[in-house]
């Protein structure tokens, strides 16, 4: 039998298998992690029964690319971090690609992005933040970031600012912000795009305003491990209606075409245009404007994000939380470890838990976290710890401003553990407790 969009199943039919689709996920056993027995995931996903009704939902609709819940999720999304528009893509990483390509395109005159232009950036962080300037020839130009907060150095802007200089691309680390505020009124002051990588810290703010919302273009992530998913996933957010149209072609294999999957000449002129040196009345749907790509969800993934967005406020809040929870139980530790802190004027939305082994806590950062490991407690570095030490960037054309020492310094000595929704007061205790009796002079707290 072929299905097609008429001949999805209607409510009443849907009603039967949804019912049972609740009472599978009631029957499961719930999952309880015990600190010391199970191993405690720095990162993880919270999911529920709504989660798992709209992924059967969608799949009964038999839609499988963009569709409906796609739609939805997009202009929720959008209204919930604060751009007009947000865009759906397979990952945070395609977010990225997408929103530097995006300043690549030719309608931006003057202002487009080209090969040999330099675009400022931090080499403590991931490395698909920095892997979209490479990819488009351009020259990432490194600043150094502060212990603490790991966010961007703004007194090296100047410093790191060249004619050739037309962006800045840098990410808000581990759910902590940069100062967006310099960083914004230094791109404003000398005409360069901000691109803000926010994969990290989705529902972060400054100053009361949501991060993302500063810059030009900005991306967010829906990988399990991040503040909400939908298995893959990602977006690009912006309010500028040119950037949008670009950003979309981009994603959508490049094509000047903006009609919705399944649907035909929208603009009403399909066999009409004329662009570049195609004749006369070439089909739209088959003209390309940009170097583009497919980067597209499935509707099923975008179902589960749907979902998992009603949840995100009280997500965001339970980091928070955990946070706090565990800056209290470390505070001890000062001087042994650098703690982190929010930046000025900040409220995080906090990704992960960063600690900077000081010499006088008598453990290297890689003895700690051997002996965490085994105690069954998740860690990570702070990712790429130091982009260009890594044997990917020994070749690539780059610049650097300073000498980097906090990032030599944090390649060496840091590390984070989880603060993500599904770890309680329990888990935190623990986690505090091998981390003072790991380190010389603190016994079990």
């Amino acid at each position: 039998m072929t299905t097609t969009a008429s001949t999805t199943p209607s409510t009443a039919e849907r009603t039967p298998v949804l019912d049972a689709a609740r009472v599978f996920f009631r029957a499961q056993p719930k999952r309880v992690l015990v600190p010391g027995q199970d191993y405690l995931p720095v990162t993880g996903k919270v999911l529920d029964e709504d989660d798992l009704i709209h992924l059967v939902e969608s799949s009964l609709d038999m839609w499988l690319t963009a569709g409906r819940f796609a739609k939805d999720f997009e202009k929720s999304f959008a209204e919930f971090f604060g751009t007009k528009f947000s865009l759906l893509v397979n990952s945070g990483s395609s977010a990225n690609l997408v929103a530097f390509a995006t300043l690549t395109s030719p309608r931006l005159g003057d202002r487009r992005v080209k090969p040999g232009d330099e675009v400022i950036t931090v080499a403590a962080g991931f490395p698909t933040t920095v892997n979209p300037i490479i990819q488009h020839g351009c020259i990432p130009v490194f600043v150094d970031v502060q212990l603490g907060t790991y966010d961007i150095d703004v007194a090296r802007l100047e410093e790191a600012r060249s004619p050739k200089t037309k962006a800045v691309m840098i990410a808000h680390t581990l759910g902590n912000t940069f100062d967006v505020k310099a960083v914004k009124e230094f791109c404003d002051r000398h005409g360069l795009w901000l691109v803000e990588d926010c994969c990290d810290a989705l529902g972060a703010t400054v100053g009361g305003k949501p991060i993302g919302t500063f810059g030009d273009i900005a991306t967010v992530s829906f990988y399990p491990a991040h503040h909400i998913t939908m298995g893959e996933g990602g977006a690009v957010c912006m309010s500028n209606p040119q950037l949008k149209l670009a950003a979309e072609s981009i994603r959508d294999w490049g094509r000047d075409c903006w009609c919705p999957p399944g649907k035909d000449n929208t603009c009403k002129k399909r066999y009409d245009w004329q662009l570049g040196d195609l004749p006369q009345g070439y089909d739209h749907k088959y003209i390309y404007s940009h170097i583009g790509y497919n980067l597209k969800v499935s509707d099923m993934q975008a179902s589960v994000g749907v979902s998992q967005l009603k949840k995100l406020p009280h997500f965001i809040e339970r980091r928070r939380e955990n946070f706090k929870y565990l800056s209290e139980k470390l505070k001890d530790l000062e001087g042994k470890m650098i703690l982190p802190r929010a930046s000025v004027d900040s409220n995080p939305s906090w990704f992960g838990f960063a600690l900077t082994v000081e010499p006088s806590a008598g453990i290297s950062r890689n003895e700690l976290v051997k002996r965490l490991e085994n105690e069954k407690i998740g860690t990570r570095l702070l990712f790429g710890g130091h982009l260009l030490k890594q044997p990917a960037y020994r070749d690539i054309t780059h610049r650097v401003v300073g000498d980097l020492k906090n990032t030599e310094r944090i390649m060496h000595d840091t590390f984070w553990v989880g603060v993500w929704p599904g770890l309680e007061k329990n888990h935190l205790d623990y986690i505090s407790d091998r981390i003072h009796a790991a380190v010389s002079g603190s016994g079990a707290k």
